[in-house]
């Protein structure tokens, strides 16, 4: 094989060798003359690039199989395998080295048949090495190139699935409230997007958020490299065919709850009280920054400064950050176990939900900024899904409220329908009993005597009737008065406040017709005493109705809840008309009633049901004008 024109090795010419080769990789020279091999690889040496050479085919390949060879020089005529049929196997070995051949022989069907096989290039003997390395150069620029766009293009693929999982999960939280069930899908999902090889990449990610009162922070969900693996298939699945996003997330859910057994026994470890405020996972929710861990200058894990500044370059695009190193504590670093984590927070403007932790505990890939970075956007989304999930829960709370205020409302017009009722049934019927009762009695005792002094047996039927007659109204009076007199209580703990707000809220419309405004004063915690609820309420709601009509052109309604003692006090107070002296001494006479204070009937309930619970009514002017009207209730109940 003729040599080729050795030319003098030129002075090192200034390349960007850095974006040729990278790390390890290195040049290949396969040729069986060692006065090409040698003073080649000398050349190559003195540009700054790492050569081996191998006067084999088959002493190629052991090079392949133990290096990472970006450019193999092939000499066509080894003694072992010709070159072209050697070229297939070389790729095979290693689809991303380039080949360019060397041959003696300048045909151009032997360069064409080259080219089909896979090589890069093609130079024909002799050839300088001037010309020689233009030639590898060129090879090497165009594989790194090539390298570059793949990267850029599955570069391209991670950031689609990106997007789209973030396109999907912000359609699933803009078409449906989050309950607790669905938002765990949500989380669940965040966390595979955040692990998928397709997503961000990393082996493992827990979740820990605050518990309802806010007092600890717990691990909530996890998933780990057997989860990770089986997402990534089925979100390959999902490129594949049209599948529906909870489908997927159903899917995932089922089989990570098994594959990460471990992972989630990791998870339920991570527990810390929420005062613990020097914490690195409290700090991080409480401050609303991320928080990158890494092993320092001497092998201890340190927390580094939370500010992404312009750090030393991590050599995978990001930069990491600088600042004052801290410690981590011991016992995060245990349940972990490992020393490169990532804590990104989640929260809303009012409050902080929990933190999202990341790490790499099979590759033991770096973690950079720019990872760091695209999982906050990740974060984000989940804190906006968490933050949808509470306002849905306070909604679906409000909602309850309100539909059981409606029913009390309801009930409450019944009881207020029912309370006029009593109120003129009372007054009827203890207008009866008293007016009815005396004429009846005369009536039934004049007959009895003429039934004695009778003489003639058939005015002795008739007055026997009239006996009868009478006898039966008397009975009939005498159950109508029980009836009206009788009040049977069934006494219950409860918070006076309470049934005071709920009775004024049958008065609203008049007390907003007539511009009354009002208040009660309660103290901290309230004021409960056992009364029967009815009852009460219709003691509250006469007075209540009492005030207000007392107040046609407006004025204030003042209750005041409070303790004295042993008993429970509540006065209230209105600025109306109020009564004169000569008025006061009846006001709780059955028969007497004015139209500015209501009717004497329901002030005789009032006070008749006060004192069955044991407690006394009073009724007085106001200092400040209108009338005060005063209930004592025993804090405990009385004995029998």
């Amino acid at each position: 094989m003729a040599s080729p024109t050795l030319s003098r090795v030129p002075q090192q010419v200034s390349l960007n060798l850095d974006q040729l080769l990278h790390g390890e990789e290195v040049v290949a020279i396969v040729d069986d003359d060692d006065a090409i091999r040698q003073p080649l690889r000398q050349y190559f040496d003195n540009q700054g690039l790492a050569v081996v050479e191998s006067a084999t085919g088959a002493g190629l390949l052991d090079v392949l199989a133990r290096q990472r060879v970006a450019l193999v020089l092939l000499d066509i005529g080894l003694p072992d395998i010709d070159g072209v049929t050697m070229l297939p196997q070389i790729i095979e070995a290693d689809a991303d080295v380039a080949v360019v051949m060397l041959t003696g022989v300048a045909e151009l069907q032997v360069a064409l048949d080259c080219m089909r096989q896979g090589a890069t290039d093609f130079i024909s003997k002799p050839a300088n090495f001037d010309q020689i390395f233009h030639v590898a150069r060129k090879a090497l620029e165009k594989r790194r190139l090539i390298l570059d766009n793949r990267k850029y293009h599955e570069e391209l693929e991670e950031a689609h699935f990106r997007l789209r999982l973030l396109h999907q999960l912000s359609l699933k939280m803009n078409n449906v409230y989050l309950s607790t069930v669905e938002l765990d899908e949500i989380l669940q999902a965040v966390l595979v997007g955040i692990t998928a090889h397709e997503g961000l990449g990393f082996n493992r990610a827990f979740l820990a958020m605050f518990s309802e009162d806010e007092k600890e922070l717990r691990g909530h969900m996890a998933i780990g490299p057997g989860c990770r693996e089986e997402a990534g298939r089925i979100w390959g699945e999902m490129r594949e065919r049209d599948m529906d996003f909870g489908q997927i997330v159903q899917e995932i859910k089922k089989r990570c709850e098994y594959d990460d057994a471990e992972v989630y026994r990791l998870v339920r470890r991570l527990t810390v009280a929420a005062e613990e405020s020097e914490n690195l996972l409290i700090k991080a929710a409480a401050t609303r920054r991320s928080v990158l861990v890494a092993r320092g200058n001497k092998g201890t894990p340190l927390l580094l400064d939370r500010d992404w500044g312009d750090g030393n370059d991590d050599g995978e695009g990001g930069h990491l950050p600088t600042g004052e190193p801290l410690p981590v504590p011991h016992e995060l670093l245990a349940v972990l176990g490992v020393d490169n984590f990532v804590v990104v927070p989640l929260y809303s403007p009012g409050r902080p939900f929990g933190v999202i932790i990341a790490d790499n505990y099979i590759t033991g890939r770096n973690i950079t900024s720019v990872h760091v970075s695209a999982l906050e956007l990740f974060a984000s989304q989940a804190s906006l899904a968490i933050e949808q999930s509470h306002l849905y829960q306070e909604m679906q709370r409000r909602l309850a409220e309100l539909e059981a205020l409606y029913d009390e409302l309801n009930r409450s017009k019944d009881l207020l329908v029912e309370a006029e009722r009593y109120s003129a049934i009372g007054q009827m019927a203890a207008q009866l009993v008293h007016t009815i009762r005396n004429p009846i009695t005369s009536i039934g005792g004049v007959s009895r005597i003429l039934a004695k002094r009778a003489g003639d047996e058939s005015w002795g039927k008739y007055i026997k009737v009239i006996n009868r007659e009478t006898a039966r109204l008397e009975t009939i009076m005498n159950e109508l008065s029980d009836f009206v007199s009788q009040i049977q209580l069934e006494k219950q703990p409860w918070r006076l406040c309470e049934l005071i707000k709920k009775t004024i809220l049958l008065l609203q419309q008049e007390i907003k017709r007539q511009n009354i405004v009002w208040e009660i004063q309660c103290p901290p915690g309230g004021v409960t005493a056992p009364v029967d609820q009815r009852q009460m309420r219709q003691v509250f709601l006469h007075l209540l109705k009492n005030s207000v009509e007392a107040m046609p052109e407006g004025g204030n309604l003042t209750v005041i809840v409070g303790e004295e003692e042993d008993n429970a006090v509540i006065r209230i107070r209105d600025t109306g008309t109020g009564l004169p002296d000569s008025q006061m001494t009846r006001v709780r006479d059955p028969f007497f009633t004015t139209k500015t204070y209501g009717t004497g009937m329901g002030l005789t309930l009032v006070e008749r049901a006060v004192e069955a619970h044991g407690g006394t009514f009073s009724l007085k002017t106001a200092r400040t004008g209108g009338m005060e009207a005063v209930v004592r209730l025993p804090l405990h109940d009385q004995p029998s």
